[in-house]
């Protein structure tokens, strides 16, 4: 008895084990699991990483992957060729104009050997060190017959991820369209936004803010290496809790900096400026530093 019992439930496990798996066309078909969609061009808007498009097989990389640390606060170019066409090598040229403006990462698919894609890399070894890289080989060749590409083609993408344009012609006009978008998208890119807040008119004996604010690029963090400093000078007539602020003086609110004075001061048509001074961290290494100034001009009345 007890030897059939645990045949029964073997039985009864290896069964649930074998159930059918449903294909994506509705047909089942035991034991295997559903396969991988295909890779797809994305369309203006969609979201899109450094890491591609969804689908896309395995990929062999005459340098490191993709690195995100570069990558940041860029406009990236997916930008795929082939050394049998014949339009590769002019394209070539302008994708490593592109990427020598300093804010374009350039992510090459070369349908080709090794060898190949050495004849039509736009990174160039030491020459765009963390500007890009290259695939190669039969993962970028699958990719591009997966996305029907015949011919150069490139997907732009600007620093919030998303897709700005997609194109697959060689045509000049289409090229110097892509480019113009590119560099149009490049120009775009600000580390930070400042602004300044102050009253325009205020009552005598009241105490009023005035106030600088850093928006710093989400790619960025505020570095904890470089001094903060605001430095106000108001007429000798306003009554000031700080011209000077340092360190913890200054808020720090995620990607937001605010500095800010209160004073008060008797009648009369005032001008006030400030100066203030901040650095900042991007993801690859390096260190930005930040200057700006505000005036604020107002009137205190009775």
């Amino acid at each position: 008895m007890v030897r059939l019992v645990i045949a029964a439930v073997l039985t009864a496990a290896a069964a649930a084990q074998a159930q059918p798996v449903t294909s994506p066309g509705g047909a089942a078909r035991p034991g295997k699991p559903a396969p991988a969609p295909a890779a797809r061009l994305p369309a203006v808007g969609d979201a899109l990483g450094l890491d591609g498009v969804a689908g896309t097989a395995k990929l062999d990389w005459l340098y490191d992957v993709p690195a995100p640390g570069d990558a940041a606060g860029k406009v990236v170019v997916h930008w795929f060729c082939a050394p049998r066409i014949a339009t590769c090598p002019d394209d070539l040229a302008r994708i490593v104009t592109l990427r020598d403006t300093g804010k374009v990462y350039i992510v090459a698919y070369i349908n080709g050997s090794k060898a190949e894609a050495h004849k039509l890399d736009p990174i160039r070894e030491s020459e765009g060190v963390g500007r890009g890289t290259v695939a190669f080989g039969r993962g970028a060749t699958r990719l591009m017959k997966d996305l029907g590409i015949t011919g150069p083609a490139s997907i732009v993408v600007d620093v919030d991820g998303k897709v700005q344009l997609v194109t697959a012609s060689a045509a000049p006009g289409d090229l110097d369209a892509r480019d113009a978008r590119v560099t149009a998208a490049a120009a775009a890119i600000k580390e930070y936004v400042p602004s300044h807040d102050g009253p325009g008119t205020v009552k005598v004996g009241e105490k009023f803010p005035l106030s600088i604010t850093i928006r710093l690029a989400s790619w960025l963090k505020y570095s904890s290496r470089t001094p903060m400093e605001l430095d106000l000078t108001v007429p000798s007539d306003l009554a000031c809790d700080a011209t000077k602020l340092r360190g913890d003086q200054i808020k720090v609110a995620g990607q937001q900096l605010t500095a800010t004075a209160t004073c008060s001061g008797p009648r009369g048509s005032y001008e006030a400026r400030g100066e203030l001074r901040f650095g900042y961290d991007a993801p690859g290494g390096g260190t930005g530093l930040g200057t700006e100034s505000a005036e604020w001009k107002f009137e205190i009345k009775p």
